[in-house]
């Protein structure tokens, strides 16, 4: 059996050298086009590069560049809430978020209180880039630059306030205090940031320590709560006592001021009926004994029987004649 082959040639579509050269000039004018336009998009903002150095920044919108490499383009989103975590990262986003944390996170979130307590800090930062050309240039990795002045600033506000303070009460001003000196070191080493928001997401003591902590926690609220309790009672039964207080006074100063009126009209009424007397002793006496008869008469029975009571009227009776007769 023979092993030979049948030779075969292949053979080559002859090509013009205009065509070539149409090709080629078709391919280089494609790469020109597509290398010089470039679309930015309505939250972005373009920074152009010419050979490595910034010469503009352009807005949203179809714009033109040098191609080849000459300019390059780095698109800044100007207009994204950006954000940064600590403590925790967010593993999946979505309805029921899904959150991941790791010893570098515990790490960051770990932090001394000023009462030399320990706690666990997470909070979240939300942020836009003001300024695309100090964000690029004026810092070296703007991004983890900005991370770095976060923990420092919350270890160092942290570590002015008790564990009481940065669990319960005074996380809001923390958060506000944080956010301001954030912005103020943004500021002072121009890395083109504005700060919108810094929220603390939980605050807790470290697990070991939990227990422990919950315990002190609930004596301290049961303390507040007993307090708050006597404070009510206090502030219910001293305006009473007071209001009874201030009854009897205003009750006995009227009686006093009775007393004394009574005792003055008397008094006033004595001296008149002793002037009377002293001008007219008959009409007086006859005066005070009919007065006091119109007192005594309508107060006694009508039916008298003359008895042995009638004994005991004569000489009321006599007395009458005799003033009478005087």
């Amino acid at each position: 059996m023979s092993n030979d082959f049948p030779s075969m040639e292949i053979r080559l579509p002859k090509i013009k050298p205009g065509v070539i050269k149409i090709a080629i000039a078709a391919v280089i004018a494609l790469i020109l086009l597509f290398g010089s336009f470039y679309q930015i998009s309505p939250e972005e903002m373009g920074v152009i590069l010419r050979f490595g150095k910034f010469v503009r920044t352009t807005d949203p919108g179809l714009h033109l560049k040098l191609p080849l490499g000459i300019e390059q383009l780095r698109k800044v989103p100007v207009q994204r809430q950006l954000k940064l975590e600590f403590g925790f990262r967010t593993e999946r986003p979505g309805i029921r978020t899904e959150y991941r944390v790791t010893p570098d996170t515990k790490k960051e979130a770990r932090m001394l209180t000023g009462d030399l307590n320990v706690a666990d800090v997470e909070w979240i930062v939300q942020y836009k880039i003001e300024d695309p050309y100090k964000y690029l240039f004026k810092i070296r990795d703007a991004e983890s630059t900005f991370r770095y002045m976060n923990e420092a600033i919350v270890r160092k506000i942290v570590g002015d306030n008790s564990v009481d303070e940065v669990i319960t009460v005074g996380r809001a001003r923390m958060a506000l205090e944080v956010k301001e000196e954030l912005q103020k070191l943004c500021d002072l080493y121009e890395i083109g940031i504005e700060v919108n928001q810094l929220i603390f997401q939980d605050v807790n003591p470290p697990e070991p320590v939990k227990p422990s902590f919950n315990e002190v926690n609930e004596a301290l609220q049961e303390k507040e709560r007993k307090i708050n309790e006597a404070w009510a009672e206090y502030n219910q039964e001293i305006p009473k006592a007071q209001g009874v207080a201030e009854q009897t006074i205003r009750a006995a100063e009227g009686y006093a001021t009775e007393r004394v009126n009574n005792a003055e009209g008397d008094a006033n009424r004595f001296i008149n009926i002793y002037r009377e007397y002293a001008r007219a002793p008959l009409v007086t006496r006859k005066r005070l004994y009919l007065e006091a008869i119109n007192d005594i008469l309508p107060k006694m029975n009508k039916k008298i029987i003359f008895d042995e009571r009638q004994k005991n009227i004569l000489p009321l009776l006599n007395l009458g004649e005799e003033v009478k007769n005087e």
